[in-house]
């Protein structure tokens, strides 16, 4: 199989199945900085949408790998970076409804959800999954290290005027970290936004990969759990998913693939080099941790690899 620049996948999500995603954005092209990013911190901080790539290659390349009729839940735009500053997102979301019957989310920061062009963009998409990790601006500077021009209040407004709007399924994420926003008080701040957002889904996480700094720390199970109950949420991390996926022939070209956009931590790769039935594991392993293109990360007592 060809080496796809836009599309790759599937990759299991925990709240899509397997997702075959499409990242309209170059690589850590943000207008957040968010502590706790597996795929570290934003290289290029902008809040101009642009399109970065042309829509039709995009589409092209789409339409290969649909071609070949592989397995997967639903088409998801998210990406190395913010999909909203993609300024060809509402030709891209129309034109891949026309291509699948398989749902198609935007898992977006809803940063911009306060225009109203990205609005009128974003409502033909089946989920959109808005992340709202911040319950004030103080916090949310914190968490989220947002471009300067991006404020608190607008944020919120705007994610609570699209759900009004919005007649998809709205599945939003608050990531929780320790010492940081999962306190009581954060809580209580927290239900009380959640009372002006009409969403479908309420999802619960906290960071299972390596993040962008080293002090961040993940909330703990029983933490979550009793989050989860008072917000009313699902954990994320009670959820399963299915292994990762590639056409690509080549096993360390195909994990190459995919830690471009999704780190793996050593058991998934292990995992998914034993369903491609490849004998060369200590080879690929030994690969990968020589590899000055690949960054090999220590954390929670295993390593994880993510293309630096």
């Amino acid at each position: 199989m060809k080496q796809t620049n836009y599309i790759y996948g599937p990759v299991p999500s925990r709240r899509l199945g397997l997702s075959l995603g499409v990242s309209p954005i170059p690589k850590k092209t943000c207008n957040y900085s968010c502590i706790y990013c597996q795929l570290g911190r934003t290289q290029k901080m902008t809040n101009t949408r642009q399109v970065f790539f042309d829509p039709d290659e995009i589409l092209k390349e789409l339409d290969r790998t649909l071609a070949q009729n592989i397995k997967f839940d639903a088409v998801t735009i998210v990406g190395e970076g913010e999909p909203t500053l993609y300024a060809g997102l509402g030709t891209l979301i129309r034109e891949i409804k026309k291509r699948t019957d398989r749902p198609l989310a935007v898992i977006s920061n809803a940063a911009l959800f306060y225009q109203p062009e990205l609005q009128k963009e974003l409502m033909p998409a089946d989920i959109i999954l808005p992340s709202m990790d911040a319950f004030d601006e103080q916090s949310f500077k914190k968490i989220n290290r947002p471009h300067g021009a991006i404020k608190y209040k607008d944020v919120r407004r705007g994610l609570i005027d699209f759900s009004k709007n919005y007649t998809g399924q709205l599945w939003l994420e608050i990531m929780f970290l320790k010492n940081i926003n999962d306190s009581d008080a954060a809580i209580d701040k927290y239900r009380q936004l959640l009372q002006q957002i009409d969403y479908d889904r309420l999802y619960i996480n906290t960071p299972v990969r390596p993040p962008a700094e080293a002090d961040v720390e993940m909330t703990s199970k029983e933490r979550l759990k009793y989050i989860s109950e008072k917000l009313g949420g699902i954990s994320i991390d009670l959820l399963a998913s299915e292994g990762f996926y590639s056409d690509i022939k080549d096993t360390y070209a195909a994990i190459l693939s995919i830690i471009k956009r999704h780190p793996m931590n050593q058991f998934e790769i292990e995992s998914f080099i034993d369903s491609r039935k490849d004998r060369n594991k200590t080879q690929i392993f030994n690969q990968l941790n020589n590899d000055k293109k690949i960054e090999v990360i220590s954390y929670k007592g295993y390593n994880t690899y993510r293309l630096s």
